[in-house]
């Protein structure tokens, strides 16, 4: 074998990215509630960084104004101080647009309840959060703890114990045992049978499938509320009629047995026809008629497909907003202003930066503090750069939206961003990022921002004879509003299918293929016509 060493010369691009400007990328991109955990960690870390009192007056904001100009297509009056506040991040986004997306992970998204309070700060208020705070519900135990105590405290057989809390163990959160027993059972055979033990007679206390079998049985029965630890969605139900059918069993109501043995039979023998709304299949099959089936159908509606969820109760998230879109009847206009009050005015501590130029110190203590001073400047220039480039795309947003939020969201428009982005003249990746995770206060409710984002299509307008076509570009999610007032609209005993929910889109001006109205009946979480229709 030989080795040999050498030498060469290679020519190539790297592109690194500096913590600060990654920093203030993080910074534009962060929620309210995300940007104020951010400053107080760094209140904790830096000690160069400190609260300055407020220098306006209580109840001040920061807003612009969003009167409509009278072409609004006309691109905003942004001057050059506004551009100068854009260009340090924008320059870098420019020619390293994918640069910030492969440094910063994207922020998940969640479903959150809206938390929304005025700006102005004072006693009251935080008086009205500490009530707000104590009033909410404490978080539950998780469900498989839960269920371990009610089992411990059942009147089982003992024997059954262990192997009902193994069982336990499997539970998902929606209530279902969905591990098969057989591989369970191999579970614990592994672990009570070393790997060499294999051809050995069985040892004492190895469960076999129908052992377990029984302990489920036991499991099913001991566990409230009823469903706990079924199988199927059949066995789910059949287990929660089983309990009702007892006569002291709450929720009865006065229930008559005839109709609970009635469900139970349908749903052992035809639950896939009731799935599918086939009523008039299952009357014939069964000699009931449609009155009786829509009666075990209101019944079985009165039960859970996740009992589980009955015992788990989440802590309610919140989301804070951004900004506040308020209604200006005497200007006739729309005035948005950044919901910043929350954030503390931050400063640079003036006695450190005196020490920093001592030169009395030590030579690393004097870096150690320019190092946090450095920090602490960025930080601030940061957050003033935030709110300065969000406060700009707001008012290009609200400016484009003005018919969104007079009507609602069959009015919202086609926005992209990169007309956003020509408008201010930044680059289409800050407007990305501004918006993002950034939720508005409105006189329609809490929305994302990024909600007020959208493509969409040419609206078609019969006009006359001539055959001529005309009309407005609508956005996808107003295309989705259509749809769904197009639906609510329908004869539910006759509902439309898709090809002729089509059709009646195609009078209101609306041209989107038979798959695109499928597409958005799904996600409207809006069943088929077959499903729809009632008997």
């Amino acid at each position: 074998m030989r080795f040999e060493y050498s030498q060469s010369l290679k020519l190539g691009q790297n592109l690194k990215l500096a913590p600060r400007m990654i920093q203030s990328m993080e910074i534009l991109q962060m929620s309210l509630a995300d940007l104020q955990e951010r400053i107080e960690q760094e209140l904790e870390n830096n000690p160069t960084l400190e609260l300055a009192e407020n220098e306006v007056e209580p109840g001040a904001r920061s807003e612009v104004d969003t009167s409509q100009p009278s072409n609004p297509a006309e691109p905003l009056n942004i001057g050059q101080d506004d551009k100068a506040e854009f260009s340090r991040l924008d320059e870098f986004e420019e020619e390293h647009p994918d640069a910030a997306d492969n440094a910063i992970e994207d922020p998940r998204p969640r479903e959150r309840d809206l938390e929304y309070r005025p700006t102005s700060t004072g006693d009251a208020e935080g008086d009205a959060k500490m009530e707000a705070m104590a009033a909410l519900p404490a978080r539950s135990a998780p469900l498989v703890d839960q269920l371990q105590d009610q089992w411990a405290l059942s009147d089982a057989d003992e024997a059954f114990k262990p192997l009902g809390e193994m069982l336990i163990s499997y539970i998902d959160d929606d209530g279902y045992l969905r591990t098969p027993l057989q591989t369970i059972a191999d579970r614990a055979t592994e672990m009570l049978l070393p790997p060499m033990a294999t051809g050995q007679p069985p040892v004492r206390g190895i469960p076999s499938t129908a052992h377990l079998e029984h302990v489920l049985q036991a499991v099913q029965l001991f566990l409230d509320p009823p469903g706990i630890a079924a199988r199927t969605p059949k066995e789910c139900l059949l287990l929660q009629l089983d309990a009702l059918a007892e006569e002291d069993a709450p929720g009865r109501d006065g229930i008559p047995a005839e109709l609970i043995d009635q469900a139970r039979r349908v749903v052992a023998d035809h639950l896939d026809d009731l799935m599918k709304n086939r009523l008039p299949l299952i009357a014939e099959k069964t000699g009931l008629t449609l009155d009786q089936i829509k009666q075990t159908l209101m019944l079985l509606k009165k039960l859970s497909l996740a009992p589980g969820r009955r015992l788990v109760t989440d802590a309610p998230s919140t989301i804070i907003p951004d900004a506040i879109v308020e209604w200006d009847p005497d200007g006739d206009r729309y005035i948005c202003f950044l919901n910043d009050s929350r954030l503390p005015n931050l400063r640079v501590n003036l006695e450190y930066a005196m020490l920093s130029k001592d030169k009395s110190m030590e030579r690393k203590d004097r870096e150690f503090i320019k190092t946090n001073l450095g920090n602490a400047q960025w930080l601030i220039d940061a957050v003033h750069q935030r709110k300065h480039t969000l406060l700009k795309v707001l008012q290009s947003v609200v400016v484009h939206q003005r018919e969104y939020f007079d009507v609602g969201p069959q009015a919202l428009k086609p926005l992209p961003m990169t007309q956003v982005a020509e408008e201010l003249g930044i680059h289409v990746a800050t407007v990305s990022r501004a918006v993002a995770e950034k939720y508005i206060q409105t006189p329609r409710g809490a929305v994302p921002l990024r909600k007020l984002f959208s493509g969409g299509i040419p609206t078609a307008v019969e006009a006359g004879d001539s055959g001529e076509a005309g009309g407005e570009s609508m956005a996808w999610d107003a295309i989705k509003e259509a749809l769904r007032e197009v639906i609510d609209g329908e004869d539910k005993a006759k509902p439309l299918s898709d090809d002729a929910l089509v059709l009646e889109l195609k009078k209101r001006g609306i041209d989107i293929a038979r798959r695109t109205v499928a597409k958005y009946r799904d996600q409207l979480g809006i069943p088929t016509a077959r499903m729809r229709k009632t008997f």
